[in-house]
Order: structure tokens, then sequence, then C-alpha cells
């Protein structure tokens, strides 16, 4: 799909750039306390039966998980991404390491969306 199949107006540009940031802060938010939870709170579970770090991180990883859901979606209806891409992004949030990776792939495609109605308006 290229960047012209929907076109942002000049007017949705504030919005899109608020909704990147929100959703942004959110995947690395997510994305640090899955690490933490994997890497640290697992092997002190299991191996030394202290589940300290799952409890503190666990819980608040549930909760602010579907807050990137949230932020994602909102973010895709303002540059009209496909379900698909959505999806793959929801998944990011469920693997260690990915919701840096989603996260990276969703700014570079819309700063290249922006960067388009930027060239387009001068």
């Amino acid at each position: 799909m290229s960047l012209d199949d929907h076109p942002i107006e000049p007017e949705d540009v504030p919005g899109i750039r608020g909704a990147l940031l929100r959703y942004r802060v959110m995947a690395w938010i997510v994305g640090v306390l899955l690490v933490v939870l994997m890497l640290v709170g697992m092997p002190l579970k299991y191996v030394w039966h202290n589940d300290t770090v799952i409890t503190w991180t666990g819980v608040p990883h549930g909760y602010l998980y579907m807050v990137l859901l949230i932020t994602a979606y909102d973010l895709g209806r303002r540059v009209r991404w496909p379900w698909l891409r959505l999806g793959l992004i929801a998944l990011g949030g469920t693997v260690p390491f990915m919701s840096f990776v989603a996260e990276h792939y969703a700014t570079k495609d819309v700063r290249a969306r922006l960067a388009s109605v930027d060239a387009g308006s001068a």
C-alpha cells in the first residue's frame, strides 16, 4: 500500500502527532515491563521461588497493555492502517522486545506519511 492510498489532511497532523507520541510512550512502557517480567521475574519465580517481581510487573503490564491497545487503535484509525497491521502491533506487546520493533516501524510509517503531507502543503 502506498502512502497516497489514504491521504492525510493537513488539519489532522497535530492529532496524529499526539496519537503517535501516546502510542510510543505506551509501547516503551509495556515493552520494558515485559522484558523485566520475563528476564528478571520469571527466573526469580521459578529458580528462587520469589514472585515479587512477577506481582509488581505482571499486573501493571496487563493493565498497561490494554492502554497500549487503545493508543495503537487511536493512531491506526487516524492514519488508516489496515487491521492486519494493528493486529501485529497488538501482538508486539506480548513478545519480549517486539513492542520496540513494532514501535520503530509504526513510527517510521507515520513519519513518512506526515512528511508527505508536509511536502504536499509546501
